[in-house]
């Protein structure tokens, strides 16, 4: 699950010119549902959204205080285009969002969830699957993404899903290594290879 975390002044969703949710100042949360995504994926993403310190305290510290915190509203809307796959083409491809039914009932336990956490009067969603118009006002702006998969956001100095990419440090362990094995006339011990295998990231 994909959240797109905004802070907000204000914000509305309006359908056919008709006014569905506002709020005042708070969170605008935008929210994607992916294949394979469950319960558990909800749990975290509400959570953390509501916990998350994007708001500065009475003294202006910025990155203190969470939409609790500050008693603000929240405005959900769900978006499957978080999920665009864009990689190949010009066209997104959307099949790694969750088909409609599914995701609806996915979307209707993360709202609930987040009523379950919070003030439940204020907790604002869109209408699922029609086409809205969006307004609202970035106080900042301040913009966070969320994903409850966290292998999504691998440093890539680090390799990506399911490949290992050497470091500066791997060749130069691997570069050590052979200067001491000629030194002493013995064959390298450590290979190149065998070091970036040996520094592969594992995913969980």
């Amino acid at each position: 699950m994909r959240a797109v975390v905004q802070q907000v002044a204000s914000a509305s969703v309006t359908v056919d010119n008709e006014l569905i949710s506002s709020i005042g100042r708070g969170l605008m949360v935008l929210v994607g549902i992916g294949t394979g995504n469950c319960v558990n994926h909800s749990d975290n993403s509400s959570s953390h959204s509501l916990a998350l310190k994007v708001f500065s305290d009475e003294k202006g510290a910025m990155w203190k205080q969470s939409v609790k915190d500050i008693e603000g509203e929240i405005l959900c809307v769900s978006q499957f285009t978080l999920f665009a796959n864009t990689s190949k083409g010009n066209k997104p491809d959307f099949h790694r969002a969750m088909a409609t039914e599914p995701s609806r009932q996915m979307y209707s336990v993360f709202l609930e969830r987040m009523h379950s956490l919070y003030k439940a009067e204020k907790i604002k969603d869109g209408r699922f699957g029609a086409m809205m118009n969006v307004s609202l006002i970035n106080d900042g702006p301040v913009t966070f993404t969320l994903d409850s998969r966290k292998f999504e956001y691998l440093d890539m100095s680090r390799g990506v899903v399911g490949t290992s990419m050497p470091t500066s440090r791997t060749r130069k362990t691997a570069a050590e290594s052979k200067s001491r094995a000629s030194r002493s006339d013995e064959p390298a011990n450590v290979s190149l290879g065998e070091l970036e295998e040996k520094s592969k990231v594992v995913i969980e």
